[in-house]
């Protein structure tokens, strides 16, 4: 088995392919670039040849600046992370079959080292930049750098001015979650224990207003699920993104949640849950408990957990065979969307290995899941009313 044939390999073809031709571009309509087209594209790797194909088009037309061969930086946003580990290596690996240099940075989910390190992508006079950075002050003066030196930037997750987005549907996928939560929470408990109950969400309020609408669909998707839920019942926690801290906080909140009611958790990823899980089992309340991830990159956690019930999809280990030839159709001159959003699904035991061929699906099918469109629909309007996010009305989804 090559290199290549393994990063591919734990993906099922058929239900994430489905999955991924539904990526959703806007502002421009993506050309068809030696076999690469967004609108229709199944998220599979593209082949070698074509690679190298869109390779040679763009050094035509951008000449690579050391005089020899395209060069990309890809400041990852924490290289220990499983989601942020997963991109790395589709990058890496398109990189390798394209034939281009792949130069890449760690930003350690800090904005002053994500900083140091754009300055040092330019000082090294790459071609493009690839940011996966977290702290949203920070994404302007990126920015402006990368605009003064006419170095082209794709944003992960996160957006920078002017950058081309690439990432979560935010709106959808976070509310997503919290309506499965809720809808889980109720075949568990039943709705009147439910509402007994306490729902904590954890959240990156670092990253600005465009991830809070991840967090903030998790609330209104649970508060649609549960009818009746009081709000002072949500309870909100600042995870920092990462495992840690979850727990920390996790921890600090039990206290304030009564003994033997139900506790719903979600969080802004897969990491930050898991820290929130194992803080109410070291308690020894895990009965109380329900949790919905969010990525599903920490697979392996979802099964081993009988709580651990469910995770919004993000296939981060896809977003290299997007990432590379966006860059490179840029780099030719091609016209691009300026917003590239992910569509996303619930991954469950019961449905796993219709997207992850090692993993074997459980014979529970979990519960019958219903997403509450038109209150969703109701979501969005308010967030297009919304004046923190006026001017990224094309991060919020047309439905």
């Amino acid at each position: 088995m090559t290199r290549l044939e393994h990063t591919l390999r734990p993906l099922a073809r058929g239900a994430a392919a489905a999955t991924f031709a539904l990526l959703l571009g806007t502002a421009a309509q993506a050309q068809d670039f030696h076999g690469f087209n967004l609108s229709g594209h199944d998220g599979s790797m593209i082949s070698a040849e074509n690679l190298k194909a869109m390779v040679a088009e763009a050094a035509s037309v951008s000449k690579p600046r050391n005089g020899e061969k395209l060069v990309i930086g890809f400041a990852n946003l924490q290289r220990d992370v499983s989601f942020c580990l997963k991109v790395e290596e589709g990058l890496k690996a398109n990189a390798e079959a394209a034939g281009v240099e792949l130069v890449i940075a760690d930003n350690r989910l800090d904005g002053a080292t994500a900083l140091a390190n754009a300055q040092s992508f330019l000082q090294r006079n790459v071609d493009y930049v690839i940011e996966f950075q977290t702290d949203a002050n920070f994404g302007a003066t990126i920015m402006q750098q990368m605009n003064d030196a006419s170095t082209k930037v794709t944003a992960i997750d996160i957006p920078m001015p002017g950058a081309t987005f690439f990432g979560a549907n935010n709106p959808r996928s976070g509310y997503m979650g919290g309506a499965y939560l809720g809808q889980a929470a109720i075949a568990k408990f039943g709705a009147d224990k439910v509402k007994e109950g306490y729902f904590v969400v954890g959240e990156l309020p670092q990253s600005g207003a465009i991830p809070a609408m991840r967090t903030g669909g998790q609330v209104e998707g649970f508060l649609a699920a549960v009818e009746g839920f009081s709000p002072d019942h949500v309870i909100k926690i600042d995870t920092k993104n990462v495992l840690e801290e979850s727990f920390t906080q996790m921890t600090n909140v039990l206290g304030r949640i009564p003994a033997g009611v139900p506790i719903m958790v979600t969080a802004i990823n897969d990491q930050s849950a898991t820290g929130m899980l194992r803080a109410v089992k070291q308690a020894g309340r895990e009965a109380d408990l329900v949790v919905v991830g969010m990525g599903a990159d920490e697979i392996q956690t979802m099964m081993d957990e009988p709580t651990f019930v469910a995770s919004v999809g993000y296939f981060p280990e896809r977003y290299g065979n997007y990432l590379l030839p966006l860059a490179l159709a840029q780099l030719a001159g091609k016209e691009t969307p300026s917003t590239v959003l992910v569509n996303h699904v619930i991954v469950t035991k019961g449905n796993v290995c219709e997207f992850y061929s090692n993993f074997k699906c459980a014979d529970d099918k979990g519960i019958d899941f219903q997403f509450p469109d038109a209150k969703f629909q109701e979501h969005l309007a308010a967030l297009r009313q919304s004046p923190e996010l006026k001017g990224f009305e094309n991060l919020i989804p047309s439905n």
